[in-house]
């Protein structure tokens, strides 16, 4: 059964909302993404984090190619519900670029 703050998630104009990858045991925020209601469906029922690629405009379960996979340990809504924050056991790195987290470039 769907959980009923699904029907209240505001999606922007394409249909998306901000995904936030942040690991359950050491809480580094790993990386953003995007997904749409099926994306986040599928999230919930699996528990594979799965997103929407814009590029693709497909959607794409992370780590089905390179392995490098998210495992959904919980899902939270923010308080305007138009981001999404997914705690996840994150095997490999989570980024494309090899590091473990997308946010490595220091602006400080």
């Amino acid at each position: 059964m769907a959980h009923p703050l699904l029907d209240e998630v505001k999606y922007n104009a394409d249909g998306l909302i901000a995904a936030i990858a942040q690991c359950a045991e050491t809480r580094v925020v790993l990386m953003l993404a995007w997904m749409n209601a099926d994306a986040l469906a599928q999230t919930l029922v699996t528990g594979q984090v799965t997103y929407f690629s814009r590029s693709r405009q497909a959607l794409w379960r992370k780590g089905e190619t390179s392995g490098h996979t998210q495992e959904l340990i919980s899902a939270h809504l923010d308080c305007d519900v138009d981001a999404v924050l997914l705690k996840v056991k994150q095997t490999g790195p989570a980024c494309h670029t090899g590091a473990q987290s997308c946010f490595f470039r220091d602006l400080t």
